[in-house]
């Protein structure tokens, strides 16, 4: 069958902003085996003496999380911090409403912060708006940040942590548009709230940044009025507005499933929009950047049905080829919306649709731990604004879509360069010719790549890289030109190295 031809137009003074580091985040939450079994497993053989597994570590360290959210999700509109803190032998067994299990409080707040400093990622915590109150917030604010003299902070130094943590970012409850959630409210009450509790929390500590709930999903009836009156409501109070989606192909449509990255985009114009909305109702000249706190591909297992057990399997999804060229395309879509994109955390890092997956005696990486692991640490300095000119190929959710999706960075410090290119076709080769239309590089210095014919092939503990990226050959530098096959079902690294400025 012939090639099909795409030409990708680069050039370094075409920006579409800076890409913020926080974009390549987590989210650990107290569901399913996240945390017990997967962070935290003193059973294991293979844990050290604080029950944190070195292998889970080290695979967690490869993909270089920036910052990690933490401990909900659903489980935090019922969660009582208060628990989670002081000699473990004293803190209570509780049913987990959200998850339907039972929660030890074996792992809490202090072993947390650990497992955060020893990852090297800033911890994002949220805060209890469902059946918590402002006053608990702030007082969870008091006990991680504020030096020794008042209660809550002496109770952290008589806990073990004489310092202050310094927690940063903070999220305001969890998806409290959902009638799922522990605590439901409309969007008014919500934003009441929400304003109260960032008042006593931003006295408690001022640093602190503060992210407010949007929508949980697109699909929902009060997308996007949600969020238009929560931003109206809330004006100058928060500095971030989060956003969750997950994707899926349960009509096993590849087609469309491959073009997800049309509603991703389409859905952070939507909320970019209504914060410049909601800036010019309120007079308002303060910066509310968008914070993707919880996005992934997500319908193959299910998350309920914990039966009341100590850490369920639950939502143990099992990501094939082509969940791994979405995660691809999830990735290039926070480049291609760095501007208003600052963070993004992905739900979640272990065993509960996550990229990595345990059992006490073994580990392996999912098909997605690779394009997350690339971007990662690669993707730095600008974000291109690039042209893309391919093949269009009409999908049945989202109309015509081109058959390639690319994004780039360059960073005029250092002269790196990245490009991120995912073949949607599955049949089909495509010749691509990458063009400077400034500065060329002085060449490609490494490549990767992921593909195969079978979108559905995955990885196991039996076939642990069944489905892997694998190091390619980079093309010759032609002028300001170099071009490459790009096989079928296929994602594709490529790093550049210019003279630095």
């Amino acid at each position: 069958m012939d090639q099909l031809h795409a030409t990708v137009s680069l050039n370094t003074q075409r920006t579409v902003g800076e890409i913020s580091p926080l974009i390549f985040g987590g989210f650990a939450e107290h569901m399913g085996r996240c945390i017990y079994g997967g962070i935290y497993d003193p059973a294991s053989p293979l844990s050290d003496g604080r029950g944190f597994r070195p292998d889970v570590m080290d695979a967690l360290k490869d993909i270089n999380f920036r910052i990690m959210r933490y401990p909900g999700g659903n489980f935090v509109s019922g969660h009582r911090w208060q628990d989670s803190v002081g000699p473990r032998e004293q803190r209570p067994r509780r049913r987990a409403l959200a998850w339907r299990s039972i929660e030890t409080n074996q792992f809490g707040l202090h072993e947390f912060m650990e497992f955060a400093g020893e990852l090297g990622t800033l911890p994002m915590w949220a805060v209890n708006l469902g059946t918590g109150t402002i006053q608990e917030a702030a007082d969870l604010v008091e006990y991680m940040n504020l030096p020794t003299g008042t209660h809550y902070s002496d109770l952290r130094a008589t806990n073990g942590h004489a310092d202050p943590y310094g927690v940063k970012y903070w999220c305001l409850g969890n998806e409290m548009d959902g009638p799922w959630q522990i605590g439901h409210m409309d969007a008014v009450s919500y934003a009441d709230k929400a304003v109260e509790a960032a008042k006593l929390m931003k006295w408690t500590d001022p640093e602190i940044k503060l992210i407010a709930c949007g929508s949980s999903n697109t699909e929902i009836a009060s997308y996007p009025d949600w969020d238009r009156t929560v931003l109206e409501r809330l004006g100058d109070h928060i500095d971030y507005f989060s956003l969750h989606t997950y994707a899926a192909n349960r009509d096993n449509d590849t087609d469309s499933f491959l073009a997800s990255s049309v509603a991703f985009e389409g859905q952070a114009d939507t909320i970019a929009a209504a914060v410049r909305l909601a800036r010019a109702k309120n007079r308002s000249k303060k910066e509310i950047y968008l914070c993707w706190d919880e996005w992934n591909v997500w319908y193959k297992a299910g998350g309920d049905g914990g039966n009341w057990e100590e850490a369920p399997p639950l939502a143990e999804e099992v990501y094939n080829l082509e969940d791994a060229l979405v995660v691809a395309q999830w990735l290039s879509t926070f480049l291609r919306k760095a501007d208003v994109v600052k963070i993004a955390c992905v739900a979640q890092i272990v065993n509960v649709i996550a990229p990595i997956t345990t059992r006490p005696d073994a580990m392996f990486k999912q098909t997605t731990f690779y394009p997350m692991m690339l971007f990662s640490n690669h993707a730095f300095g600008h974000s291109l604004d690039v042209l893309v000119r391919a093949p269009i190929h009409d999908t049945a959710l989202y109309g015509p879509v081109p058959q390639l999706d690319v994004s780039a960075s360059f960073d005029p410090e250092t002269g790196q360069g990245a490009l991120f290119l995912v073949n949607r076709s599955q049949t089909r080769v495509m010749e691509v010719t990458i063009r400077w239309e400034d500065v060329a590089p002085e060449g490609f210095t490494r490549g990767w790549q992921m593909s195969g014919t079978d979108p559905k092939a995955h990885n196991s503990f039996e076939q642990p890289d069944n489905v892997t990226t694998h190091e390619i050959s980079v093309p010759p530098l032609d002028g300001r030109s170099a071009t490459l096959a790009l096989p079928p079902l296929s994602f594709t690294t490529l790093l550049t190295r210019h003279t630095p400025a």
